[in-house]
């Protein structure tokens, strides 16, 4: 114990490292806004790193698709057609743009609330430690999709929001993302070709916020709410679409569908968080009951 404390001592960035810790946390005290806990760290983060920790990797039976989680009944549907692999329902009778969708982890507890301080409160900082997720979900990717250097550059772009929502937010978390997420795979696949270009693609359609809609009015909601205003920068490449949440993959698919039809030769798409069916059942339930409140 002695011989590791001495060494861990020798280390003279971990000393400064201890030192500023211990001062910005005496005379500047804060709680992380996930579990309530004094953060421990000189950091920007309002989100202690033990709950960025607690966040786990999906790990259950997951569409090679869209990447919604398939129960037993699903897994052995899917079964019937082992050429097609295991794929959803949705999947199988109406297929996306897009090749395949990734995401982190599900959109629950600490990850819930990291999005949601990104998102509503402005915590821009978020983003550095969601980005790293969101790089290591991209990597997933690797044997797949064209991040090779003969293939060309990966065109990264992030959902946009509508100009006026955006201002009114003050960025889009989306490009937040995508820009830590590119940061971080330089760092660990510098052989990998990004090229970002969030412009490439506009909301051009105000829309509803998708939480306030089932998922049928996701649907018909972002018809015609996407265009690409830069067919040059994706025509013959492929794209890597990155947004914070998958919902239900109308967004996904309303973007990807734009992109395929200016040219792109696949889109891919990543996000941080994934919304399973069993959540998104039980937010349409809820819109069920306020509908039929009002109605009353």
């Amino acid at each position: 114990m002695e011989r590791a404390m001495l060494r861990w001592l020798r280390v003279p960035g971990r000393v400064v490292r201890a030192l500023v810790d211990d001062v910005v946390t005496t005379m500047f005290p804060s709680d992380c806004r996930a579990c309530g806990e004094p953060l421990l760290r000189a950091d920007f983060s309002p989100v202690c790193e033990q709950c960025v920790e607690r966040i786990e990797r999906q790990m259950m039976t997951l569409c090679g698709r869209c990447g919604e989680a398939l129960d037993m009944e699903g897994v052995r549907f899917a079964g019937q057609f082992p050429a097609e692999g295991l794929l959803c329902s949705p999947c199988r009778m109406a297929p996306p743009e897009f090749e395949r969708a990734v995401a982190y982890a599900v959109y629950r507890d600490e990850l819930r609330e990291m999005v949601h301080l990104l998102k509503y409160e402005r915590m821009e900082s978020v983003a550095k430690p969601l980005g790293r997720m969101l790089a290591r979900t991209v990597e997933t990717l690797e044997d797949e999709a064209g991040f090779a250097p003969a293939s060309g550059d990966m065109v990264v772009v992030a959902v946009p929001l509508f100009p006026s929502k955006e201002r009114e937010r003050g960025y889009n978390q989306a490009v937040l993302l995508a820009d830590a997420a590119v940061e971080e795979l330089r760092r660990s696949r510098p052989a990998w070709r990004l090229a970002a270009a969030h412009r490439v693609i506009r909301r051009v359609k105000d829309t509803r916020s998708q939480f306030e809609l089932t998922a049928k009015g996701r649907r018909r909601n972002l018809q015609g709410a996407f265009a690409v205003a830069d067919v040059s920068a994706v025509a013959g490449r492929e794209v890597l679409l990155v947004d914070d949440i998958y919902t239900t993959g109308a967004t996904a698919r309303a973007c990807s569908r734009v992109l395929r039809q200016a040219g792109a030769a696949k889109v891919w798409v990543a996000t941080v968080s994934r919304a399973q069916p069993e959540t998104v059942a039980l937010w349409d339930a809820d819109l069920g009951k306020l509908g039929k409140g009002a109605e009353q």
